[in-house]
């Protein structure tokens, strides 16, 4: 009877044990938010308890310690350029900036880091054919700057050719010159006109061919690649 109730008794202090590592255990909901994760949890628990200290040479000191396991925490950063500067400025942002020790370097703000950058100017042309894209327009406005002679006029067809291609890359059929010319015509506000010219452009068969055989020899090479990585994997005995 006695090895029983001890048996009991083992069993109950287990079950009040495990209530007790039940209650003690975090969720990720409930802990606090990681200001950047990759360092992980301990990290900032280090940070919190930095800031806790009464004296600055106590928070110094640990702040060096944290800086150097940071360190270590990526070992192939270290020569980057002002990788130090880079560890120090991300401890004071882990710290909120609430945490007073003395830097070698320009204490960043939290104004500073809120602030939102100048939006970019993208190019808003807006052109009617957009299939072209804007490095065309902008070869044409050059194109209509130069004067007139042989070097504007084999300018002039390259850019007829392009156009071509742009437009086979858009539509896989065909295109007849004619409606190349129409649009550079367009696009140059009527002062290209080809419409009567006795000169052809580039076959669009040959403009295809050349497309084609780019992207096989980019096809061959993926596949060889391929080939080369199974070769690796294969057991050797």
């Amino acid at each position: 009877m006695r090895k029983h109730n001890n048996y009991n008794a083992t069993i109950f202090n287990s079950t009040q044990d495990i209530i007790l590592i039940i209650d003690d255990l975090e969720y990720n909901t409930e802990r606090e938010h990681l200001i950047i994760p990759e360092y992980g949890r301990h990290m900032q628990k280090m940070i919190n308890y930095a800031k806790t200290l009464e004296t600055k040479e106590e928070r110094n000191k640990v702040a060096k310690g944290i800086i150097a396991v940071m360190g270590n925490m990526q070992p192939h950063l270290r020569d980057v350029p002002d990788f130090q500067h880079k560890l120090w400025d991300q401890l004071f942002i882990m710290a909120n900036f609430e945490l007073d020790v003395d830097s070698p370097y320009e204490k960043p703000t939290k104004e500073l880091l809120e602030e939102r950058p100048q939006p970019l100017k993208y190019p808003q042309n807006f052109p009617k054919y957009r299939f072209y894209g804007n490095n065309i327009k902008t070869m044409i406005d050059v194109a209509n700057t130069w004067e007139e002679g042989e070097l504007k006029e084999a300018l002039t067809f390259t850019i007829a050719n392009h156009m071509k291609k742009c437009f086979l890359n858009w539509n896989k059929d065909t295109v007849e010159d004619d409606v190349i010319y129409k649009h550079l015509y367009e696009l140059s506000d009527g002062k290209i006109n080809l419409k009567n010219s006795d000169e052809d452009l580039t076959d669009a068969t040959s403009l295809m061919r050349s497309k084609n055989k780019f992207s096989s020899n980019n096809n061959t090479k993926k596949t060889h690649h391929k080939k080369s990585t199974n070769n690796r994997q294969r057991k050797r005995y």
